[in-house]
């Protein structure tokens, strides 16, 4: 379906008159598998673990038959990786080929992206810094290093969320504003909290196959080169309205 359609479309489910306003929108983007080509923390956990027990927790948390925080914390147990190992390993770390591009077009129309992440705070911010992309606030899981063990914590844990680590809807709910749309772009599990509470969600593999079970609309997409030119769209379409 094209762009404009979608557009369309959502403008519906929203109940708007009047095309969608970017200026007027709150963006939030997942890390890993949306901002970067790969899951940057299943790197990091297969590549540095001492066996290959990480792989049976993967397998019950994707099942769901645990959450997210007991997940992490039995994996980063068998992972022996030292701080300068670690940053050293992430410098091949790509990012979508479309998001500065993106990144670009939001700032101009007055937009701060945030990032929301079960990943590591520190990790994220030295795959920025690597590709000199500065002044994103993130949020994520914080980590500690010790020798080479390192020791997660989750100042974003949810007492009430049994699934996530980092309960990503709080920072969402916290800055809805009623004149403000709550857009958010993910793809995984960790992203189903924060999709149920926004008011338009670019979804991707298991974040689209959660949305469509739950019939909870959303924007498919491949890369964020699609969401480039939705945002694109949005605001020729502005421009048309006036």
């Amino acid at each position: 379906m094209p762009f404009v359609n979608r557009l369309h479309q959502m403008e519906t489910k929203l109940h708007t008159k009047s095309p969608i306003v970017l200026s007027n929108c709150r963006v939030f983007f997942d890390f890993d598998h949306t901002m970067t080509i790969s899951d940057v923390l299943d790197d990091v956990i297969r590549r540095f673990s001492i066996n290959k027990n990480w792989m049976a927790l993967e397998k019950a948390w994707l099942e769901g038959t645990i959450g997210t925080k007991e997940c992490l914390e039995g994996q980063l147990k068998n992972v022996r990786v030292t701080r300068s190992a670690l940053f050293n390993f992430i410098k091949k770390v790509e990012l979508d080929p479309h998001f500065h591009q993106l990144l670009s077009l939001l700032v101009q129309e007055g937009i701060k992206p945030v990032i929301l992440s079960d990943n590591f705070t520190c990790i994220i911010e030295k795959i920025l810094e690597y590709h000199r992309i500065k002044d994103l606030k993130v949020y994520g899981n914080s980590l500690r290093f010790y020798r080479d063990h390192i020791i997660p914590s989750f100042p974003y844990d949810n007492p009430f969320c049994l699934t996530c680590a980092h309960c990503k809807k709080i920072h969402l709910t916290k800055d809805k504003t009623e004149n403000k749309l709550i857009v958010f772009v993910g793809d995984g599990r960790s992203d189903f909290c924060p999709a149920r509470v926004s008011d338009i969600v670019f979804a991707k593999d298991n974040l689209l196959r959660f949305m469509n079970k739950e019939e909870l609309p959303c924007i498919p997409y491949k890369d964020l080169g699609d969401v480039y030119n939705y945002f694109q769209e949005a605001i020729n379409s502005g421009r048309h309205s006036r």
